[in-house]
């Protein structure tokens, strides 16, 4: 990875409306109070973690683009906001040619589930309006128009790996000199129908929402303190490479790793779905830290907040670097690597084939 700095991260969790507040939930590592969700049809209400209302109505509601939007729009705006802040009131960024991804798995749940509630009990009122708040691309359009200098934007669908491959993107755009800096967001909302579906798929798993951001640029002038010094390929599940065995490439791509960097990984509280990656690590004992045991199961924005875990704790100078393992659930193995500019990479160079 060449050149490559984390200008500003962004967050929005069940912990709050920003970066400080995933930071004070994860040093008091107490697992956050879980709320229900009604399941139509069902006596038993469903289990999540839900982001608290804001202290007060954020500004950006304000904008005319975003008065029809749902949570995930919102959550994504404010994690956008927070990360390119320090863009923003540098007058050296002014006019930055900005590119954002927008990295989904569920997307906008909220809005699809009332659309087609409308459609099935009466096609012929069923409003309009609500369609195009149902689609993936939704949020990635709304935060451009809020941002207003985007040149480019893309959405990503995928699992939750598929976030460091829109970090991949962002930073290929930057290379190629497409855009001056860019945010990858990754962001989700939740519903009684993503609960349901995950309460089947993993009974001990606890539904999330929120979003993660981070602002990318290559003027170390701009940096806050982070280099993006590697990503993995991605591994890709199949018949010949079975998810283990994808984590633990990915973990062999990453090198050897020093005592004095930090791992943030994506283990939750399932021995299942979790066996996976705890293998590929099985090895490590030094410090570690698992956000979704704290947060809650946020599929692509648990993702986000790892990254913005990692950059933070990197950015705070309480590890010299941080490494990030995503074992997506049905797609990829992927892990990237976040460093401190004075931290001297030789003793624990990666090997493999790292991304350009």
């Amino acid at each position: 990875m060449s050149q490559i700095f984390v200008a500003g991260i962004g967050a929005v969790s069940p912990a709050g409306w920003n970066v400080a507040a995933l930071r004070d939930a994860l040093d008091k590592g107490e697992s956050l109070p879980v709320q229900t969700l009604t399941r139509p049809g069902w006596d038993k209400p469903l289990r999540a973690r839900l982001v608290p209302n804001p202290a007060t109505r954020p500004e950006f509601l304000a904008h005319p683009r975003l008065r029809r939007t749902s949570p995930i729009t919102h959550y994504a705006a404010a994690a956008a906001l927070e990360a390119v802040a320090g863009l923003r009131k540098n007058p050296a960024a002014k006019n930055f040619r900005l590119g954002i991804v927008v990295c989904l798995q569920s997307g906008c749940v909220q809005y699809s589930c009332r659309f087609y509630d409308e459609t099935l009990k009466n096609p012929a009122t069923a409003s309009p309006l609500v369609f195009p708040e149902t689609v993936y691309a939704a949020p990635t359009s709304h935060v451009a128009a809020l941002l207003e200098n985007v040149v480019l934007a893309y959405s990503l669908v995928g699992d939750p790996s598929a976030f460091l491959q829109g970090v991949s993107l962002g930073a290929e755009w930057l290379t190629e000199n497409r855009v001056d800096a860019c945010l990858i967001i990754g962001a989700e909302e939740t519903n009684w129908i993503i609960a349901d579906a995950l309460w089947h798929l993993d009974r001990r798993a606890i539904v999330a929402a929120g979003a993660g951001a981070l602002c990318l640029c290559r003027d170390a002038q701009l940096s806050a303190g982070v280099e993006l010094s590697a990503i993995t390929d991605a591994h890709t599940f199949s018949a010949r490479l079975n998810r283990s065995q994808a984590a633990q490439a990915m973990r062999a791509q990453l090198g050897k790793i020093s005592s004095s960097e930090l791992l943030c990984d994506g283990l939750g509280n399932s021995p299942r779905t979790d066996a996976a990656e705890r293998a590929a690590w099985r090895d490590w004992t030094n410090s570690r830290i698992s956000p979704k045991r704290i947060f809650g199961e946020g599929l692509m924005a648990a993702a986000a907040w790892q990254c913005v875990v990692a950059c933070d704790a990197v950015a705070e100078k309480k590890y010299a670097a941080a490494c990030v393992s995503l074992v997506g659930s049905n797609q990829q193995a992927i892990g990237a690597r976040f460093v401190r500019a004075d931290f001297d990479l030789s003793a624990a160079a990666p090997t493999g084939n790292i991304r350009p």
